[in-house]
Parts: structure tokens; sequence; C-alpha cells
């Protein structure tokens, strides 16, 4: 069987050679969207080859003769948090089996960011986006999906409807949190809220609103504060800022769990004890959720699952023409988890709080 020359580097057509077939057929053995067309005895023979002559497979020189990069680009606000670590495994547990490999972009919450690193992933060739950046009136977004290159959106999406999107049903967990609270007796509960800008935080505020309402709760515009992003500084921020307002409350719900995270450090540096003065829930249940002190009641989603389904959307588009795409809209499910964050109301502080009640 022939093989390579001597300090030449192994090719398509010296595997080819080694095994007895066409170089087209080792080809398509190691492309796992076209290896099923390869008998496992052939297969399993190239891939001796491949082994035993140190082959490594040429991606530009194939980009050039398939036209496929079989690259495609993630886009998160912060590769730092860590919700957006099971979303870029679950797109990858979708994308190896197509063969393909993920160039990964981090933003940093910025949008000119945003626009700078699609742009450059365009160039390269990728063949299909999956943004967690995405802002509700996000153009740069909104302008790749008009221009026919795949986009879905995950853990959030765009106003425009024509761009398909993976998120969670919020308004079910956060009336469970709201109801949890209130039979706990919490009457005035304060709310930290995401970013204006950003759907999860309007989709969370809205949801308070309704529930706050129709739980009979004290509904108050000066028990909402608003976070400039999704961070632990702004959480204590916020939580400062309600504290210095000298309204009253007994309960804290926050957008997202690294706001509750923040939150809780003010009330600690205030001498406030949680749940014994005031009781605090997140959203997301990332793992620190559960190791914090005390461990945080909030909302548990799958971000696993949320890449999964925003890849399985984008390489479903990737095999159709822009024509042929229909957009998708996913709604995951989303449940409270009760941890040891919150707690009955004291009673100092419900008749502090019946007696603040009386004043509005």
């Amino acid at each position: 069987m022939a093989g390579p020359s001597k300090g030449k580097r192994p090719t398509l057509k010296d595997v080819a050679a080694h095994v007895g077939v066409h170089y087209s057929t080792v080809s398509r053995a190691l492309d796992p969207t076209t290896a099923h067309r390869i008998t496992d005895e052939v297969r399993s023979r190239i891939l001796a080859a491949v082994a035993e002559l140190n082959y490594r497979h040429n991606v530009a020189a194939a980009t050039l003769r398939t036209h496929s990069s079989k690259t495609i680009g993630i886009i998160v606000p912060d590769i730092t948090n860590s919700l957006f670590g099971p979303i870029i495994k679950g797109i990858d547990s979708i994308s190896t089996q197509h063969g393909y490999v993920a160039l990964i972009g981090d933003t940093d919450n910025s949008p000119e960011k945003e626009g700078k690193l699609i742009s450059t992933f365009l160039s390269r060739g990728i063949e299909g986006l999956i943004v967690a950046s995405a802002l509700r009136e996000d153009e740069v977004v909104s302008a790749v999906a008009h221009d026919g290159t795949p986009i879905v959106t995950v853990n959030s999406h765009v106003d425009d409807d024509t761009v398909s999107s993976v998120s969670y049903n919020v308004r079910p967990s956060i009336g469970a949190l709201v109801k949890h609270l209130t039979e706990l007796g919490h009457k005035r509960i304060a709310f930290i809220s995401g970013p204006s800008s950003w759907s999860t935080a309007e989709e969370r505020l809205a949801a308070y609103r309704y529930w706050i309402d129709r739980v009979k709760a004290v509904s108050a515009d000066d028990l909402i504060v608003y976070s400039k992003e999704y961070r632990e500084e702004e959480g204590a921020r916020c939580a400062e800022e309600l504290l210095r307002s000298g309204v009253p409350f007994t309960a804290l719900m926050a957008a997202n769990d690294l706001l509750a995270f923040g939150a809780l450090k003010t009330l600690q540096r205030h001498g406030l004890q949680c749940p014994n003065d005031i009781s605090v829930t997140g959203f997301n249940d990332i793992p620190m959720a559960e190791r914090w002190s005390p461990p945080l009641t909030t909302v548990r989603v799958d971000p696993f699952q949320a890449g999964k389904a925003a890849a399985e959307i984008l390489f479903a588009d990737m095999k159709v023409s822009p024509e042929e795409r229909l957009p998708k809209h996913v709604l995951l499910p989303a449940s409270m988890v009760v941890r040891g964050s919150t707690a009955k109301v004291p009673s100092s502080q419900k008749l502090k709080t019946a007696r603040s009640d009386e004043r509005m």
C-alpha cells in the first residue's frame, strides 16, 4: 500500500491510496454528515489509516472545495456568567453531530462589540449564528436575518418576530415566586429589574407586576429599581437604592441570581439578615445559587436544553433557502426552587409594614 513521501504531510489522496479506495470515499467517511453512506467496514479501515498516517484534515482546502466553512458563530454577553457555559455546551452537542465547530465571542454587554463580532464572524465565513446577547431592538441581528444568514437568539428575543428565538415561559414561574412569598405573609415585595433594553428584563418585570396585582400585594413604583447590567455590582447598587429610599419592604425579588447575590451583600452590610429580616429570590438557578449563604430561592431554567433547541433550529434553517425558512419561537419551561433565602415575615416586620400600609 502506498504512503506519503518522507517528510511530506499526508493528504486525503494518501489515505485513499493506503486503504485502496477513491479519495471522495475518504472525504465522505470523515464528514459526520455523510459518514452514514460508507459501510462500517470501509470506514473502520479509513479511520485506521488516518491514525497510522497521522493525517490531519485540511479545513481550509475543504472550505474552498465545498464552499462550506463547517463553522457557526456563538455570541454571549458575559462568558464569566455561569448561565452561558451550559448554553454553549448544548449548542456544541448538536453542532458536532453535524461536523461543525463554533467560534465564540463575548460582547461584555456592549452592543457595539456585538456588532463588530458579528461582522468579523461573517467575514470568516460562518454559516449560521446563535446570539445570546441580543437586545429587544437589535438592528444588527435583524439585518443579519434579513440578509439571509441563518440566525437564532437564545435566552432572549428581539422585537423582530422574523428572527427565531429560544427563551423561557416566565410568567408561571414568577407567579409561583410571588405566591410563595405572599403565603409567607409578605405584602411589600420589592423588585430589582434587569436592563430595560433586554427582553428578559421586560418579561420578568411584566410578570412581577401582573402577579403582584393578582395576589393583592402592595403595588408601588417605588418598590421597583432598575439595574444597568445583570451583574452582582448592580444588584448591590439597586439594593442600596431601595434601602436609602426608606420605602419599607419585607421581600426582594431580583431579575436574576447575580443581582440577588449583590443585593444580599448589601443587606448584610447594613446589618440585615436574610431571611430573618428580608427574604430574597433570584432567577436562573445558576450553580452558585445552591451554594450561596443562605441558599437562594430562585427559578430554575435549563440552559443546556436552550442551547440544544437553538442549535436544532439553526441547523434546520441552514438546510433550506432563506425563502423557505419560517421563524420559530420556542418557550421552554421554568420552575420555582425553594431554598433558605425565604421565610415567614417576622412579627416585628408585620407590625412595621402594616403601619406603613396605613399611611399609603
